[in-house]
């Protein structure tokens, strides 16, 4: 007799894998913003297309903005700790342990990509904020160039991080399997 699909809350996702929608929409758009992101540095750097570059930083914040907000309100509403876990149970990660849930390896995996994510999404409004505000339409090489080059990079590596910290604690919580 075949099992029924587990039920989880909130809206189940499209990998094949136990992550809601939500968490594979924000796991797939990594895969283009690391990408892109590398492309408009490589304008702005190589090619001085600033304009290209800035069109690029602020649709990419755009879309990572809205993903995240909805991607927050998706954890907060429903967890992501029951599909971590499995259901039914023993069908979960075998990375995860609810009664220990910061110190298996999904737990801490997930520490250390919120301790790249917050202080990156920090940043990159930070250093986007303060492009739109410091350089001249349209944007050219200016007084504020020194700083915007400096914590660029720095957002730039965060978001690196958060990807691949990020795909990693996707892995070991949602795709893994006992």
């Amino acid at each position: 007799m075949p099992t029924a699909a587990p039920t989880y809350p909130g809206l189940g996702g499209f990998l094949g894998s136990r992550g809601s929608l939500m968490l594979d929409v924000v796991f797939l758009a990594m895969f283009v913003v690391v990408p892109v992101l590398a492309f408009s540095i490589y304008q702005v750097k190589i090619r001085r297309r600033y304009d290209l570059h800035k069109k690029l930083q602020l649709v990419m914040a755009t879309i990572l903005l809205v993903a995240v907000l909805l991607f927050e309100l998706d954890i907060r509403i429903n967890g992501w700790e029951q599909r971590a876990s499995g259901i039914p149970p023993g069908t979960g990660s075998p990375y995860f342990d609810p009664a220990h849930k910061w110190s298996c390896p999904a737990g801490i995996s997930l520490i250390v990509h919120l301790s790249f994510a917050i202080p990156t999404l920090v940043l990159w409004i930070v250093v986007v904020t303060r492009a739109l505000r410091n350089f001249p339409r349209p944007p050219l090489p200016d007084h504020h160039s020194r700083w915007h080059t400096r914590y660029g990079w720095a957002a730039a590596l965060g978001m690196l991080l958060t990807a691949l910290t990020g795909w990693l604690f996707y892995y070991l919580a949602f795709v893994a399997s006992m």
